[in-house]
């Protein structure tokens, strides 16, 4: 049995941007912001860090599972930067708001997300594809065959 932890503990092995000073009047929360493509409000941070993303390993491949729900193909991006970063993308547009609508909860995260991934060695970046279906984003990374040992016999003598 294996333990998935699903929360949003700081993962150090992850590529996913975090910003500590975010709600500080000086951090990236801020007009004065360095990074203007970063989300400003807290309700975009939360859609930006809530992209849930699987990724596990079989033989053959490295495959991610992203859950975009509502989401159409074309408002994803899948990319691979620095040769080895797998980055996965979109932005879920806030609901239009009429001058009469009265609101009484809203728990749907609206504005962008970013997760990234270094991929290992054996990688195939040329060869990835991706397919969505019922809102899952599926990323399938093909893994170059692990090299065979060669294996000689040696006589022992003595």
């Amino acid at each position: 049995m294996s333990l998935i932890r699903r929360s949003n503990v700081f993962d150090p092995f992850s590529l996913d941007l975090w910003d500590p000073f975010e709600g500080f009047p000086f951090g990236s929360g801020s007009s004065r912001s360095l990074v203007p493509s970063f989300p400003r409000s807290s309700s975009e941070t939360a859609a930006f860090a809530g992209a849930r993303i699987d990724w596990k390993e079989t033989p053959e491949a490295h495959v991610f599972k992203a859950d975009v729900p509502g989401l159409k193909k074309e408002e994803v991006k899948v990319e691979v930067e620095d040769g080895n970063v797998l980055q996965i993308s979109g932005e879920r547009s806030k609901e239009h708001e009429e001058k009469n609508d009265r609101w009484h909860r809203v728990e749907r995260s609206s504005g962008k997300f970013l997760r990234r991934f270094r991929l290992p060695e054996n990688a195939k970046t040329e060869q990835i594809k991706a397919s969505m279906e019922n809102g899952v984003l599926t990323v399938t990374v093909p893994k170059e065959e692990a090299k065979k040992a060669d294996i000689k016999n040696v006589q022992i003598t003595g």
